[in-house]
C-alpha cells in the first residue's frame, strides 16, 4: 500500500473550508424559507383566534420579516463565498506558475535568460500578493457578515420565545399556537447552530 494522501494545505485547504461554508449557507437559507412559510400559517391562525392572539400575530409577522432579512444576509454571504472561490483558485494557479518559474530560474545558466525568468517570477509574486490581499479582505467581510447574521438570529430567538409566551393567551387556540411557537424556537436554534459552525470555520481563522 502506498503512503496515505497528504492533507490539503494552503489554498487547497481554503477551498475545502469554502465548500463546507457553502453547505451551511444553503442549510440556513432552506431553514429561513421554512420560517417564512410557518410565519404565514401562524398569521392566518392568529387571525382565526381573534383578539386573544393579536400579540401572537404581531410576533409572527416579525418572524416573517426576520426570515426575509436572514435570506438577504445569506445572499450576501453567498456572493462573498463565490468571490473567495475566485481568489483562492487564482492563488492556486499563480502559485503553480511561480513554482515552475522558480525552478527554471535556478536551472538557468545564462544571465539574460535568468534575468527574464526573474522578471516573470517577480510579476507572478506581485499577482500572488494582490490575490492574498483581496482574499484577506474577503475573510474580514465574511466574518463581519456572519457576526451580523448571528446578531439577527439572536433577535429571532427573542421573537420565537416571546411568541411562546403570547401563545398562552390564545384561549381556545392556545394549544395550536403553542405548537407553532415551539417549532419557531426549534428552527431558530437550528440556525444558531449553523451560524456557530460558520464562525468556527478554519477559512476564517487562517491566512493564505
Amino acid at each position: 500500500m502506498g503512503a496515505a494522501a497528504a492533507e490539503p494545505a494552503g489554498p487547497a485547504l481554503d477551498l475545502l473550508h469554502i465548500v463546507r461554508i457553502n453547505e451551511e449557507i444553503k442549510r440556513v437559507v432552506a431553514v429561513a424559507f421554512r420560517i417564512n412559510i410557518m410565519a404565514l400559517n401562524a398569521i392566518f391562525l392568529a387571525k382565526r383566534a381573534g383578539s386573544a392572539a393579536r400579540g401572537f400575530g404581531v410576533l409572527s409577522n416579525e418572524l416573517r420579516n426576520f426570515s426575509g432579512q436572514l435570506r438577504e444576509t445569506m445572499q450576501s454571504l453567498d456572493s462573498l463565498i463565490h468571490a473567495a472561490v475566485g481568489e483562492v483558485s487564482s492563488l492556486l494557479l499563480e502559485s503553480r506558475y511561480a513554482g515552475i518559474l522558480s525552478r527554471v530560474e535556478v536551472a538557468a545558466d545564462r544571465g539574460r535568460v535568468r534575468s527574464r525568468v526573474s522578471a516573470a517570477l517577480a510579476a507572478r509574486e506581485a499577482r500572488l500578493g494582490a490575490h492574498r490581499t483581496r482574499l484577506a479582505g474577503l475573510r474580514r467581510e465574511l466574518r463581519s457578515t456572519i457576526d451580523d447574521a448571528a446578531q439577527l438570529v439572536d433577535l429571532g430567538g427573542v421573537l420565537a420565545k416571546s411568541a411562546k409566551i403570547e401563545a398562552a393567551y390564545g384561549a381556545a387556540f392556545a394549544g395550536p399556537l403553542a405548537q407553532v411557537s415551539g417549532e419557531f424556537d426549534g428552527i431558530v436554534r437550528e440556525i444558531h447552530d449553523s451560524l456557530g459552525a460558520l464562525q468556527k470555520s478554519g477559512f476564517l481563522r487562517t491566512r493564505s
